[in-house]
């Protein structure tokens, strides 16, 4: 039987905190990085810089553009993410061999090396927190399709 949608007209204090998505998403965002804190550090790596991580050992290279684009990081904040990434010997920014213009992000030996303790990480993640994996990917999706309403509700924004 479908859950029933209740119009928020019908919820007695819409203004309260506790019911507000925005708030749950910011505790649960710090709450959860707060998980990976610890099994990130013997990496050497800190949230963002494992998520740029996790999109080079997905595929590599990839523009500067596209990490950008991929991250939903705005170019100053990616370049300073991939400085440090650099002085760790992790990543090197090089010219695109098929557009000059570009620079590409490629993975050193160290941090393709790196991968495999990175491996042992979304397991440990999804024993901290106690939650089935059916449930995680579920969170997921319905995450996914927030996220992707949210920037269509503000793309028209972005226009003006």
């Amino acid at each position: 039987m479908p859950a029933r949608s209740i119009p928020l007209s019908e919820v007695e204090n819409p203004l309260a905190l506790e019911q507000q998505v925005c708030f749950a998403l910011a505790v649960a965002s710090r709450a959860v990085i707060a998980v990976y804190r610890p099994l990130l550090e013997p990496l050497g790596l800190t949230h963002p810089q494992y998520l740029v991580m996790l999109a080079l050992w997905q595929s590599e290279p990839r523009s500067v553009t596209e990490l950008s684009r991929l991250l939903d990081l705005d170019a100053g904040t990616l370049s300073r993410l991939l400085k440090r990434l650099e002085a760790a010997g992790l990543v090197r920014r090089e010219r695109d061999r098929h557009d000059e213009r570009s620079l590409a992000v490629v993975l050193t030996d160290e941090g393709r090396a790196l991968r495999a303790q990175a491996e042992e990480i979304p397991v440990a993640v999804v024993d901290r927190l106690g939650v089935d994996v059916d449930e995680l990917l579920e969170l997921h999706a319905r995450l996914t399709r927030v996220i992707a309403a949210a920037k269509s509700a503000v793309q028209p924004d972005r226009a003006s």
